[in-house]
């Protein structure tokens, strides 16, 4: 096999993941747009970046469906690697979300079929976990949220698409299974094992639910106002961020890779979440947390990106295990 297919066959799906996090980036560019006055086309000209991101590795994973179907499948039935899966219908979401005021017309059908694929993505790996004979507590972390996280993501475009009642579906999905799995990785990180250390920035992914979930609610129950259940959501969401920050000796010693972009989307959700806050509240403190995180998430997405470059240049990306 050459190395280009060797690359080709070895392109994991958690590649979607970089799609994501650009995609949290640009909203976070757009909301201060209407926050701060930030110049419009610069979370715009990211949007479209992302777009063109995505088309790239949707186009890469395409064709290692077609040349290397083994690979897809040991993929989907890896305990860990099943749940990037439905990063590409997350991805078609977030697409639909930050080109809703750019390209209209595409950024609905990204919306519906990425809430489409998203719910039988759910339903798939659902029906996995509830009749498995191979998962075992080790294999848990928060890269299982990624099924739930998609379902509370649907209302943020989807109530303005005049679609409300879908939208109560989805999020009631996401909401109520983000509890229990939450549950079972506290029961894992509390008396069994540490995770390895490349799984460590998948902890990051525990602030998505809360920050994502407090968006949607907004949407769903109107902005004017942040309700007792909005100020629950959000500040679990930031007490999630501040417990995480509080163990950055253990992020910092951590070798780059792929796994690092598990800290883009979720800073970007409580970035986006904290503006939010703020220009419903209108409360300096909200404002200042919201310029602080924006500080970090701009620093975090360079680092990531000119990370991403130099180790693709040196042929550590899409390389064997």
């Amino acid at each position: 096999m050459s190395e280009k297919n060797t690359r080709l066959a070895n392109m994991p799906i958690s590649l979607f993941a970089v799609v994501m996090g650009l995609a949290g980036l640009a909203l976070a560019l757009q909301t201060a747009h209407g926050l701060w006055g930030v110049p419009a086309l610069i979370g715009d000209l990211v949007a479209v970046g992302t777009l063109l991101v995505f088309l790239a590795v949707a186009a890469g994973y395409t064709a290692k469906a077609f040349r290397h179907a083994d690979m897809v499948r040991w993929e989907f039935n890896h305990p860990i690697r099943l749940s990037f899966f439905p990063a590409i219908s997350i991805a078609l979401i977030l697409l639909g979300i930050v080109l809703s005021d750019i390209l209209t017309p595409l950024a609905a059908a990204f919306w519906a079929v990425g809430s489409l694929l998203h719910l039988i993505f759910t339903l798939v790996i659902l029906s996995q976990w509830m009749h498995q004979e191979r998962f075992e507590i080790h294999h848990s972390n928060p890269a299982w949220f990624i099924p739930i996280v998609g379902n509370i993501l649907v209302p943020i475009a989807g109530v303005p698409l005049g679609f409300e009642a879908v939208s109560w579906f989805f999020f009631s999905v996401g909401l109520i299974f983000w509890l229990p799995l939450f549950a079972v990785l506290l029961n894992r990180y509390f008396f069994h094992s540490p995770m390895p250390a490349k799984l460590m920035p998948t902890l990051f992914i525990l602030i998505a639910p809360p920050a994502v979930g407090f968006l949607s609610w907004m949407q769903l129950t109107g902005d004017h106002t942040v309700d007792a259940f909005g100020q629950i959501l959000y500040h679990f969401a930031l007490f999630i961020t501040l417990l995480l920050f509080w163990q950055v000796r253990y992020f910092v010693r951590l070798d780059f890779g792929l796994p690092w972009w598990a800290y883009s989307f979720p800073m970007a959700a409580i970035t986006v979440a904290s503006m939010k806050m703020a220009s419903v509240t209108g409360a300096v403190v909200y404002h200042a947390i919201a310029a602080l995180l924006v500080i970090v998430l701009l620093a975090l997405m360079i680092l990531l990106v000119v990370r991403t470059i130099l180790a693709a240049k040196a042929g550590k990306i899409c390389v064997p295990e």
